[in-house]
């Protein structure tokens, strides 16, 4: 049986600009990927195809769809799988579980077929969603194109994050709707800058451009966002399309007493590198 873990991610910076002529819309992030992480098992299938089980979740899984393309591009032709995801990122929460489950289904089918090339999963990430690109190896990292542009930036110094869960979800889509709806979307030239800046060692700064689409479909994070900067956060954001909240923390034990503070929905967290996230056998 071969393991893995799915980091969720939380976007530190989030730039959007005006939908592209393809209906997509260019980006520019700095993605981190976080210990709040779902757990993935690999092993032989009972039947006569591959199989995905992850309970508590209906509906067709971007995990499955991975194997399936990852079959398809490399003739691997191991009998059936099954794969098991045990959840603990929130589900369309704005921290990307189901592309972090993608992206490590790639990695344990590669672990699993002897290895391929990081090209190959790449071209496979982006086939399959803007976020999967930047989780194929977990680690800080600027995200740009329309994600399928990825960046290896310098990991960080030791931080904590406070991630505040909701009881609400958010259609990406819908988000980006109302996004276009309010008028957002940044030109090609800001956009460049930004990506430029990153490249040259300047974090951009704590911006999410969907946040305030996710606060007019779902007015009350603004209270979870006040109450998360009341609880001494140096930052706080809506993480992706939302409703999923975070705070940036100096030390741990400053993110464990806001956590305590903040109730029951509140986790903490911190970092991840991708050997956090590597293949294992079990």
């Amino acid at each position: 049986m071969l393991a893995a873990r799915a980091p969720g991610k939380v976007n530190l910076s989030l730039f959007v600009g005006r939908p592209r002529a393809d209906g997509l819309h260019p980006l520019a992030s700095v993605v981190q990927p976080v210990s709040l992480a779902d757990e993935l098992t690999l092993t032989a299938a009972d039947g006569d195809r591959d199989e995905v089980v992850c309970p508590g979740v209906d509906g067709p899984n971007l995990a499955g769809r991975a194997l399936e393309l990852f079959r398809e591009a490399t003739g691997w032709a191991a009998p059936p799988q099954r794969l098991t995801i045990a959840k603990h990122v929130p589900v369309a929460a704005g921290m990307g579980g189901g592309s972090g489950d993608a992206a490590a289904a790639l990695r344990l089918a590669a672990h699993a077929a002897g290895g391929a090339p990081a090209e190959l999963l790449h071209e496979l990430a982006v086939a399959l969603g803007a976020d999967v690109p930047s989780q194929v190896e977990p680690g800080r990292v600027l995200m740009h194109g329309a994600g399928e542009h990825v960046d290896r930036l310098p990991e960080p110094r030791p931080f904590a994050l406070v991630i505040v869960r909701s009881e609400a979800t958010l259609s990406t889509p819908a988000v980006y709707r109302t996004f276009d709806e309010l008028g957002g979307g940044r030109a090609p030239d800001e956009l460049d800058r930004v990506v430029a800046a990153a490249r040259a060692g300047e974090p951009p700064p704590p911006v999410n451009d969907l946040q305030a689409a996710a606060l007019h479909l779902l007015p009350e994070i603004e209270t979870t966002l006040r109450r998360v900067r009341d609880a001494g956060a140096v930052s706080a954001l809506v993480s992706g399309s939302g409703p999923t909240v975070f705070g940036l923390f100096g030390a741990r034990e400053a993110a464990a007493r806001a956590a305590a503070a903040l109730g029951p929905l509140a986790v903490v967290a911190e970092p991840v590198t991708a050997a956090f996230a590597q293949v294992r056998a079990t």
